[in-house]
């Protein structure tokens, strides 16, 4: 049986606005939309807080499956900027992940969802090896093979990161998949500001400055900023947050710091996908186009599904999760992952 392609996704013509596709993949109307069976993976899930390396403590959710008299093996959902794991894809993909015999672990970066009491120090997107250690931490405690990772947004960015890792330290991943990674931050940045309509920064903006607002509570003894630097737009509040909180000299040097881009995933050494869309308005499509990937790698440009939307239809059900089912069912059966 063949693996589903990007080019596959045919949605309807009012929903093959990359806008429109964007806008609704987190939205509240396609939460209320979904039927029950999107959410079974919140049934019976184990709140759970795992080993992030150096007393840094994340938050996560175990959810083990029932249907069959074996596991296909764990899948490791990571959710995008200022999401979690209780946001409506990772559920989604979750929820169809369980009912095909996959395990599954939801894990919140830090400061991301209910989690910003777990650590004094705030999150930023260089803190790649403590998501690289509860990785760890995730496969020793719950051992069931193969491991799977999928990640959105920055969530795929981070998948990708952690991917490179794993043969280095240890950490016995089969396979990762990326949709609508954050390829090169410098030019995520600038799309965000100059070429994306405005209401993404607003709507970005938003949701992290509620989440700072969040840790100074959590936190009343710390300053994280200034009221001056919580006024500032996406680019001058990312600024203030690396010159205060990491030990970056620069932002270029900050967003050099998780960038994918160029020849970096030379050196992935598992399988791995990238799933984007060429009408993807936060993620320019350029970024992949210039990408230089091993062999063990594809990368799949739809042309339709915006920014981790991909929605199929007016019941808000996503293209994804046939998508990453269909590869990690493939990893389990023992066949190839990627096409």
């Amino acid at each position: 049986m063949s693996l589903p392609r990007g080019k596959d996704f045919r949605p309807p013509w009012p929903l093959r606005s990359g806008h429109v596709q964007t806008m609704l993949s987190s939205s509240g109307i396609r939460r209320l939309l979904l039927p029950a069976a999107k959410k079974t993976v919140l049934e019976g899930a184990e709140t759970v807080v795992v080993d992030g390396g150096g007393g840094v403590r994340l938050s996560g959710a175990y959810t083990a499956q029932h249907l069959r008299p074996q596991s296909r093996g764990l899948a490791v959902l990571f959710h995008g900027w200022e999401g979690s794991v209780d946001s409506t894809y990772v559920l989604q993909t979750g929820s169809r992940l369980l009912a095909d015999g996959w395990d599954i672990f939801r894990l919140n970066f830090r400061d991301h969802g209910d989690s910003h009491g777990l650590n004094e120090a705030l999150f930023h997107s260089c803190r790649i090896d403590e998501v690289v250690h509860a990785l760890g931490d995730i496969a020793q405690r719950w051992p069931q093979r193969p491991l799977a990772l999928a990640g959105f947004s920055l969530g795929g960015n981070f998948a990708l990161r952690a991917a490179m890792q794993t043969s280095r330290v240890g950490i016995p991943l089969s396979y990762a998949l990326a949709v609508c990674p954050i390829i090169d931050p410098g030019e995520g940045l600038f799309s965000l500001e100059v070429s994306a309509p405005w209401f993404y920064q607003a709507y970005f903006m938003r949701k992290w400055r509620h989440s700072l607002q969040a840790k100074q509570k959590a936190f009343p003894q710390q300053q994280y900023f200034e009221m001056s630097e919580l006024k500032q737009h996406l680019r001058g509040l990312t600024e203030a947050m690396v010159l205060r909180h990491t030990d970056f000299q620069s932002l270029q040097q900050y967003l050099d710091g998780y960038s994918v881009a160029g020849d970096t995933m030379q050196a992935m050494r598992i399988p791995a996908t990238i799933l984007t869309a060429s009408d993807d308005p936060v993620i320019p499509v350029s970024s992949f186009e210039k990408l230089a990937l091993p062999a063990n790698m594809e990368l799949d440009i739809a042309p339709f599904g915006g920014h981790c939307g991909f929605i199929r239809d007016y019941g808000m059900t996503s293209f994804t999760d046939d998508y990453i089912a269909a590869r990690f069912n493939a990893l389990a059966d023992g066949s190839s992952p990627i096409g």
